[in-house]
């Protein structure tokens, strides 16, 4: 079973996003903070990471996931409010291999997940 780590301090998208993977058969762990995301992303297979969290924004956690030993085959989805075309590119240059703005289709954001492991 694949392991996806939800990395956003908003209750309601974490229980959205929670319910709408364990749904789709996938073992979910939880981040309220960059650090945290920091800690349990290893051993996860895709980081659904927001952009705006405490501690380390989602840019700073991605770079350094990137950065780490392996952090290369890690699948990061970044999530934000903010959907203009310079912060998609910034996720985009930080690493990101997704860049997916609130509020999404969870049909459609269910379906990119799908893709991004199948790879």
């Amino acid at each position: 079973m694949k392991k996806i780590l939800i990395a956003d301090d908003e209750p309601n998208i974490v229980t959205a996003l929670e319910f709408l993977l364990r749904r789709g058969g996938y073992e979910v762990q939880i981040a309220r903070d960059g650090e945290e995301a920091l800690a349990l992303a290893p051993s996860c297979d895709l980081v659904l990471l927001d952009v705006m969290m405490p501690l380390r924004s989602g840019y700073e956690v991605c770079r350094e996931i990137r950065r780490r030993a392996g952090g290369e085959r890690m699948r990061i989805v970044m999530l934000s409010a903010k959907g203009g075309q310079a912060e998609a590119e910034r996720g985009l240059q930080a690493g990101a291999d997704l860049y997916v703005t609130k509020p999404f289709s969870n049909r459609e954001l269910l379906s990119r997940i799908e893709s991004l492991l199948s790879r």
